[in-house]
This record gives C-alpha cells, sequence and structure tokens, in this order.
C-alpha cells in the first residue's frame, strides 16, 4: 500500500510540473515575449542569488574546515610524517587560494557585469599577456610542487642507517604477515617456490628446500603418488581426470626441477639470515619502537596491495614479484597519542589502500609503538632462544636469575624461525595447490641445558 501511495505522489509531481510548464509557457505568449527574451529584472534577481550563493558557498566551506579539519588524523606521529603534513599544509593552501580566487572571479564578475539596458558587451577574444600569465604561473607552481614531493619521497625510500631495523610485511589475500629481522638485523632470502603453510613466507635455508622437496615427491598427492596411479593398470579413470592428473604431474616435474636447482645454487652459509628472524603470525600485531629507526621491506604473494598507515603519514604499494621498501621512525608512543587524542581506546593502524578483492575490508594490521624500556622486553619474549647475552637480560627483567623452568617458558614463547620451523614427515601437497595447503608443523622447543 505504502508503494502505491508513493507511486500516485511521484506520478501526480508529474503532471503538476508539466502543467506548470505549460501555464508559463501560455503567459509568455500573453505578454508577447520570446522564450529568450529575458526581462532585466530577472537578470539582476539571478545575479544578486550568485552572488548570494557565492557567500553561502564560501562559509560552508569554512565552516566544514573549522569543524573537520583533517578528519582526526592526529599529529603526525613519525618524523618524515611532519614534513609530509607541511607538504600537504602548503598544497592545500595553494588549492584553497585559487578556490577562492577563482569562484569569487565567476560569481563576482556575474554580478558585476549583469546585462544593463544600453550597454553592449565589450569584444575581447584574446590576449597574449593573460596567456602567458596563467600558462606560466600554474607551471611555476607545479613545478614547486613537484620538485618538493620527490624531495620528500626521496627521503622517505633513501638508504636506510645502519642502525635502523630491518622488517618485511608480506600481503596476501586478506591480511598482513610481519617478519621481524634477528639478532644480525639481516632479513633471510626467500624463494616463491618454497610457498606453503609450514613455510608461508617461502624462506630459504637448506632445510626449507630439501622438506619442499621431499613433499612434492613423496607426498601422498606427490610426483611418485601421481606416478603410481596413472601406471596402475588395476585403476580406471574418466578422460577428464585422467588429463588433469596428467596436468598435475607435469606441473609439478617442473617444479621439482626447478626445486633441484636451487638446491644446486644454495649455500649452507646463507641459513643463518633467516634462521635467527622471527616470522609471526598473519595478523599479529605489529610492535615498533619509539625513537628508532626502521626499514620495511614490502612483498605480495597474489595481487597489488598497498600498506597504508595513517598516522605515520606512509604508504607502499605491494607487488607480486618485487620487494618495495620505506624507512621509518615513529617519534609518539600509543598512550601518548591516546593522551593527544582524548581517546583511550586509540591504536595504531595498517590498511590495505587498494581494493584488492571481496575481504578486502578486512586487511588490517594493528600497530603499537611502544617506549625502549617496554620494547626491549616484548623483543627478548619474540626474539629469546636462551643465549648466556639474553639470560643476562632475562635476569635484570625479573630481577633474579632465571631459573631453568622459566627460561623454558620465554623459549616457548619465542617465535625465532629455527625455533618454529620443525618437520616431522613430509608435507601433503594437494593436486590442485601443491604448493598452498600445506598442513603446518608442530614447534620443537630445544630443552634447556
Amino acid at each position: 500500500m505504502t508503494k502505491l501511495i508513493v507511486l500516485i505522489v511521484i506520478i501526480l509531481g508529474v503532471i503538476a510540473i508539466a502543467q506548470l510548464v505549460r501555464m508559463y509557457e501560455l503567459s509568455s505568449k500573453l505578454r508577447n515575449r520570446r522564450e529568450e527574451d529575458v526581462p532585466n529584472r530577472d537578470n539582476r534577481l539571478n545575479a544578486t542569488l550568485l552572488l548570494v550563493f557565492m557567500f553561502a558557498f564560501f562559509a560552508s566551506v569554512l565552516y566544514l574546515f573549522v569543524e573537520y579539519g583533517y578528519t582526526g588524523r592526529g599529529e603526525a606521529a613519525s618524523v618524515h610524517g611532519k614534513g609530509t603534513d607541511w607538504l600537504m599544509n602548503l598544497n592545500m593552501f595553494i588549492i584553497i587560494a585559487v578556490f577562492f580566487l577563482t569562484n569569487g572571479l565567476l560569481f563576482g564578475f556575474a554580478f558585476k557585469y549583469v546585462r544593463k539596458p544600453g550597454v553592449k558587451a565589450y569584444w575581447f577574444p584574446h590576449d597574449n599577456r593573460l596567456e602567458l600569465v596563467w600558462t606560466v604561473v600554474p607551471a611555476i607552481v607545479l613545478a614547486v610542487i613537484i620538485i618538493l614531493g620527490l624531495k620528500s619521497w626521496n627521503e622517505q625510500t633513501d638508504k636506510s642507517p645502519d642502525e635502523a631495523i630491518r622488517l618485511e610485511l608480506f600481503s596476501k589475500q586478506f591480511d598482513w604477515t610481519v617478519r621481524l629481522a634477528g639478532d644480525d638485523n639481516t632479513l633471510g632470502y626467500f624463494d616463491y617456490k618454497l610457498t606453503n603453510e609450514n613455510n608461508p613466507l617461502a624462506l630459504l635455508t637448506t632445510k626449507t628446500i630439501q622438506d619442499a622437496i621431499d613433499s612434492m615427491e613423496n607426498s601422498s598427492t606427490g610426483i611418485h603418488a601421481l606416478e603410481s596411479k596413472l601406471n596402475d593398470p588395476k585403476l580406471i579413470f574418466v578422460p577428464e581426470d585422467h588429463d588433469l592428473m596428467v596436468k598435475d604431474l607435469a606441473r609439478k616435474e617442473r617444479m621439482i626441477r626447478m626445486l633441484y636447482q636451487l638446491k644446486a645454487r644454495h649455500s649452507s652459509a646463507l641459513d643463518a639470515r633467516a634462521m635467527d628472524d622471527i616470522p609471526f603470525n598473519a595478523n599479529d600485531t605489529l610492535y615498533l619502537c619509539k625513537g628508532q629507526d626502521y626499514e620495511f621491506n614490502f612483498r605480495s604473494k597474489d595481487v597489488i596491495h598497498s600498506a597504508l598507515m595513517p598516522h605515520f603519514r606512509a604508504q607502499m604499494n605491494t607487488v607480486p614479484g618485487q620487494t618495495t621498501r620505506f624507512k621509518l621512525q615513529p617519534t609518539i608512543a600509543t598512550w601518548e597519542m591516546r593522551e593527544k587524542m582524548h581517546n583511550p581506546k586509540f591504536n595504531y593502524i595498517l590498511m590495505c589502500n587498494k581494493i584488492c578483492g571481496s575481504s578486502h575490508y578486512k586487511m588490517k594490521l594493528m600497530v603499537v609503538v611502544l617506549d625502549k624500556p617496554a620494547y626491549n622486553k616484548w623483543y627478548l619474549g619474540v626474539s629469546y632462544v636462551d643465549s648466556e647475552k639474553q639470560q643476562a637480560e632475562l635476569k635484570k627483567i625479573l630481577g633474579h636469575k632465571p631459573t631453568m623452568e622459566e627460561r623454558q617458558e620465554w623459549l616457548k614463547k619465542s617465535k625465532v624461525f629455527k625455533l618454529t620451523y620443525a618437520l616431522t614427515k613430509p608435507a601433503e601437497v594437494p593436486a590442485a595447490a601443491p604448493t598452498d595447503s600445506i598442513p603446518a608443523p608442530v614447534a620443537v622447543v630445544p630443552a634447556v641445558q
């Protein structure tokens, strides 16, 4: 019933408008005036209304600036973010000045030069000086903006200082995974052919290569199993299934050849680069230290993503097949920003700023900035391997010499790759996705000596 009433109202509204237009046409004929003849009174009224609209328009823009400002981003929380904000403010100043100037001239001229009886418009088709001014001035302004932008960009992507902590952000649909460099502050090498659930970041070591080979050859859906099924005279397959198995076998044979080539070229001396790395689970919180330089390295497994950290004024695309990077130094701890924002629930955030698929909206990662003592305690927990140096640091935290049980508990919390990566048998390689669906391993924590 409601829809019918709405439909009737719309129809009646259209009929009423049509009748009003018809009445206007009839009244024009009665006044013996052509449609294109506009009376001076209407011209003056339109000119006045344009001027009123201009002031209302400007007032609404100023209100929005005052009321919403930068939409709650708050103060820049990184060193380069302050420079980015300065450049943004410069751009906004130029844009706002041009906005008020051009719109002021547009509406002002419409009011000032309204048609007057007996006054003929001045014919002004061209002026070289005006053409030069409105070509050269915008070109100079744009050149300044571009040069300053390139300078800022080069500073953000320039070589990081030696003391900068190296970390990696690995993106895939639809999550982020953090890998932190270990005590050597060097990220281990990786190779996409080693990607599986045991090794989602495809870290390159002698063990991960051999495990990938074993899985490809000896799992229940590996090469040997496929060959056995295809060559078994007792098994009969429909043609479609047989063709799929042949294609799967050919693909795995190509992959195993590349894995053996990778094994032949690999040097075990490079294993140490990856073994002390600290890979976290997908969407684990990213912890940073206030005042510490960082070098962010970005990779993507599938499509282009974009790592946006709005409060640090930082963004970088993550591109399949290549590594992108920028450097960053946080300047405001999370608890300090909560006070500045008057929001006890505030947290920094990392978001994907590219529409990367149906669950793009889920691709978020919480970022926490700690002061130096709190960060050191957190880092000891995730990097603990029970070295003498770490035992001494643990003693300072606990206030006494750690017992064997306490050291064992800290070892269990550790996320160092050499402690969390362990396989007791070849992982299964499903036929449909041989490198993406291998069961996760059971972590083996070494006993404290």
